[in-house]
């Protein structure tokens, strides 16, 4: 059974920092990566890693966020500095398969106060 688990995600003031981990169990993913869902918006792709460890970021977080993996523990890492209040969102872990198959964390809440 495959599971994305996420863990990280908390209240943070506009300025800090936050980490947020995602787990992945029962198979192993090329790609990783993490999206991000605001209320009322459409999910956003905010930034993805191959297994080889090249990156792609939304252009809005480029230069603060820096995503990262650790293949051994197949876990996928999403590091948040200087956040802004237009951060707040739901971020949710996704992994693709090549097959077309995509897999999804249940989501860590991370809320940016001003």
């Amino acid at each position: 059974q495959v599971q994305l688990v996420e863990s990280g995600g908390g209240l943070v003031q506009a300025g800090g920092s936050l980490r947020l981990s995602c787990a992945a169990s029962g198979m192993i993913f090329g790609m990783l990566g993490w999206y991000r869902q605001i209320p009322g918006r459409q999910r956003e792709l905010v930034a993805t890693i191959s297994r080889g460890g090249s990156t792609n970021y939304l252009d809005s977080v480029k230069g603060r966020f820096t995503i990262s993996r650790d293949n051994a523990k197949n876990t996928v890492y999403l590091q948040m500095n200087s956040l802004k209040p237009e951060d707040t969102a739901v971020y949710i872990c996704y992994a693709p398969r090549p097959d077309g198959r995509e897999y999804w964390g249940q989501g860590t809440q991370v809320t940016v106060s001003s």
